[in-house]
């Protein structure tokens, strides 16, 4: 394998970068050529493609987003499109290529490796919605911003004696929401995996500001429903004022945490080896301390899993 391409796809995830410059020097210590594909598939269709160097990556392991940049390509999931895509993996003479991204972008992969191209999958989305890996890139750093946010929206909550609804990402997966209200102290975690009672919220505001509480955090998954109208509902009910903070893309920035960093090093190097292995198709992934790999497929069909436990914790702690 002489040529090895990275190209990162989707939502953009603090780590990226990280993995990028792992897949980029990896490729050149074993002694191919590294390119790197500007904006996903979207770039690979139109031959946004450049040989990278050692240089190419360097200061780039502590910033947020990617240098490759990221876009969504509805051309790419047509049959015209994958051709074209095809066409640019043969003309570059690219030999295997690292994708890095979320379910849509491992779909798209795994088109790719049925008209034979040798590809290996990295996870990166803040999510963690993808269940073959114990955590993804750019979960953690995400999972960090929302717990600083939570400290600042805490004090000024105590001052005013209010309650506050802290929205988070996560439509169809509440990890960034358990996560953050397991660590940050929350009194309600909504989630779209459980049932949500609005009474049982409002029961816990009540009973803790009749105990001389001064501030209610509540932590809500953006695909359960809107923000605003669950603290208008909650102020019918409770009389509590309660404002709500919708922190949006501001999670999926930053600088990556130094468990994100070291993740997507390890990842970026394996998917490399894989490669040279003469593996394809496959997606790496974290297992305690040990780096794994699946199938694509396995990777996206994986189901999803939802940690009932440590929700039942959050709400033991909550009272």
């Amino acid at each position: 394998m002489k040529k090895i391409a990275v190209l990162t796809s989707g939502g953009d995830a603090p780590g990226m970068n990280a993995a990028v410059r792992a897949v980029v020097r990896s490729t050149i210590y074993y002694g191919a050529k590294a390119y790197g594909i500007k904006q996903g598939y979207h770039g690979l269709i139109r031959g946004q493609i450049e040989e990278m160097d050692l240089s190419s990556v360097a200061d780039i392991i502590h910033r947020g987003g990617t240098k490759l940049q990221t876009a969504r390509s509805e051309e790419f999931m047509t049959v015209a499109g994958r051709k074209r895509a095809m066409y640019t993996v043969e003309m570059f003479e690219i030999d295997g290529i690292v994708v890095i991204g979320g379910d849509g972008s491992f779909k798209g992969a795994q088109k790719l490796a049925e008209l034979g191209v040798p590809i290996i999958g990295i996870p990166g989305t803040i999510d963690n919605d993808l269940r073959y890996t114990e955590s993804t890139i750019g979960f953690d750093t995400a999972v960090n911003t929302v717990l600083d946010a939570i400290s600042k929206i805490r004090d000024t909550s105590s001052s005013h004696g209010r309650a506050n609804i802290i929205q988070v990402m996560g439509r169809h997966c509440g990890d960034i929401a358990l996560h953050t209200g397991l660590a940050g102290g929350a009194e309600s975690i909504i989630v779209p995996e459980m049932y949500f009672d609005i009474k049982k919220v409002c029961g816990k505001l009540v009973q803790g500001k009749n105990r001389g509480k001064l501030h209610s955090i509540i932590i809500l998954a953006e695909g359960v429903g809107d923000g605003i109208e669950t603290a208008k509902r909650i102020e019918e009910i409770t009389g509590i004022e309660t404002r709500v903070t919708i922190l949006g893309h501001i999670q999926r920035g930053g600088s990556p945490t130094a468990y994100d960093r070291i993740l997507a090093s390890k990842m970026g190097a394996r998917a490399v080896q894989l490669l040279l292995e003469g593996k394809q198709a496959r997606a790496v992934g974290i297992k305690g301390l040990k780096v794994i790999d699946v199938s694509l497929s396995e990777a996206i069909n994986g189901g999803s899993w939802f940690n009932k436990e440590m929700y039942e914790l959050a709400d033991i702690l909550s009272l």
